[in-house]
């Protein structure tokens, strides 16, 4: 495993670099990934001017910085993800502002799904390849200590419960999650993150 994710960290990109490569593919009209569709290409789009926003929009709150800032270790948050993800592109902006504000306590890479087969075999969600997934390093011992994702609780539930009304993912529900997000400003993140990382504090190599 240790080998597996050093070859992902190789091959990572920070927070800008992601941003950019979804960016030069769009202008192109292409998405990240193996997948090119015209709809593949149209929800990267939405999700470049979420990402926008959510640059401009998202506050990270000063427990949670507070917390961030006095981890014990220092660690990095190794994120699966791909362009055209609609939760990853609600995601990466709080990510990245929470290891911004951290004092170089968490340092944020991420990887391509379609690139890390390997990886991504490891951290399946139901069987499934759902993106994005939060990997946490120790990054003095380079031992993956545990993961997040794909998805905050809530917004876990609302998918899982509309599916099993429905028995569908349609449009509507995956308007209905924005929406979610759009309320949540992040917040359910923050406390899902910081409370994992704290766990891990008292958790000794």
């Amino acid at each position: 495993m240790k080998s597996i994710v050093a070859k992902a960290l190789f091959n990572s990109h920070s927070y800008s670099e992601y941003r950019k490569l979804v960016t030069d593919l769009l202008s192109d009209g292409k998405s990240t990934g193996n997948e090119q569709s015209e709809s593949l290409t149209h929800y990267t789009s939405l999700n470049e001017a979420r990402m926008n926003r959510l640059e401009k929009t998202i506050k990270i709150s000063e427990e949670t910085i507070e917390k961030l800032q006095k981890l014990e270790n220092h660690y990095i948050w190794l994120v699966i993800s791909e362009g055209w993800c609609g939760d990853a592109a609600q995601i990466l902006p709080i990510l990245n502002k929470m290891a911004s504000s951290s004092d170089k306590k968490v340092d944020l890479r991420i990887v391509l799904r379609d690139e890390n087969d390997e990886l991504m075999s490891h951290y399946l969600t139901n069987g499934g390849r759902a993106i994005p997934k939060v990997i946490v390093i120790c990054k003095e011992a380079g031992i993956v200590r545990t993961d997040w994702g794909p998805r905050p609780k809530g917004a876990t539930e609302l998918m899982a419960n509309y599916k099993k009304e429905f028995g569908v993912i349609d449009e509507k529900i995956k308007t209905d999650l924005q929406l979610w997000y759009l309320a949540d400003k992040g917040l359910s993140v923050q406390e899902e993150l910081l409370e994992i990382m704290e766990n891990i504090k008292y958790d000794r190599l």
